[in-house]
């Protein structure tokens, strides 16, 4: 069987999982704002000079729950961009709009076996697969799909800090492609994830922070870097000084950085870059409903 396949199938199980009843499960509908976004290749004047900064509304959904032997993380996002980012890739349209799906599915090894498996810091070891997909109609039409396979450290802390290692297999199938799918090369990850108390506070600090390998070549020939991508939140609940229940109406402050997105490498378009565009430092505002 191909790696491909035994990626796929391995996720495909793992996701059979959440069929099981939850323990535990948190749903919330969020929105943030932030001007300063970029895109590669499209981040810049039409004589190729300057960034041009893009404005993104991002509305969101999203759920986690925990069950008997792991737990369950699914985010869709809907990011709205002004005319600086056009549908269709043509100046003077309106902006573009992209739907980018999440999934993530983890198997704690420790319950499934009945034995905690706990050493130093690590309160437990996991598996973690699932995917991401993609659209978005601009001038390059992204549909990318991913499947992630790799294990996972919980750590010990108040809320949760996990560590993961993870295998990316990766296809995209842009405007311009003659040949259908193109699959990249198999790349590695490491991502930390979080969602911290900060004391008694009613604030809580989470977010992100991938470093993801070279793909190899690019469906048009050309290099691909690695990528640096974080994104971090502080919240505040408001909710719970107006008669809410914990957690429920939340407001805060975000910010990403993303350098080399999906792989482009940040240097001038003549030396086979994405240009400015291809790294971003947005700071934004987020409001979150749970429920």
């Amino acid at each position: 069987m191909s790696a491909k396949l035994t990626i796929a199938a391995i996720a495909l199980l793992m996701t059979a999982g959440a069929a099981n009843a939850a323990d535990w499960s948190d749903t919330s509908l969020g929105v943030r704002y932030g001007t300063t976004f970029a895109e590669p290749y499209d981040n810049h004047n039409p004589d190729g000079s300057d960034r041009v900064d893009i404005k993104k509304t991002i509305l969101s959904l999203t759920h986690a729950s925990g069950y008997k032997y792991g737990t369950n993380f699914l985010n869709v996002d809907m990011l709205m961009s002004n005319g600086a980012d056009p549908a269709d890739g043509v100046a003077g349209k309106s902006g573009a709009q992209e739907v980018y799906v999440v999934y993530r599915h983890m198997l704690d090894i420790g319950k499934i076996a009945g034995t905690p498996i706990k050493f130093g810091p690590v309160n437990g070891v996991g598996v973690t697969g699932g995917f991401d997909f993609n659209t978005k109609n601009d001038g390059y039409a992204s549909r990318k799909r991913m499947l992630v396979l790799g294990p996972t450290l919980m750590f010990d802390v108040p809320g949760f800090l996990n560590l993961s290692a993870l295998v990316l297999n990766e296809s995209n199938a842009p405007n311009g492609l003659s040949s259908g799918r193109y699959t990249y090369k198999t790349h590695g990850a490491l991502e930390l994830d979080w969602g911290l108390p900060i004391a008694s506070l009613p604030l809580t600090f989470k977010g992100y922070a991938l470093y993801i390998g070279a793909k190899g070549q690019n469906e048009f020939g050309g290099a691909t870097s690695p990528e640096t991508h974080v994104d971090m939140s502080l919240m505040y609940d408001v909710g719970a000084g107006a008669g809410m229940a914990k957690n429920t109406f939340l407001v805060g402050f975000e910010y990403e950085y993303w350098r080399n997105k999906f792989g482009n490498p940040t240097k001038l378009y003549a030396e086979g870059g994405g240009g400015d565009g291809a790294t971003a430092s947005t700071p934004m505002i987020r409001v979150e409903y749970h429920f």
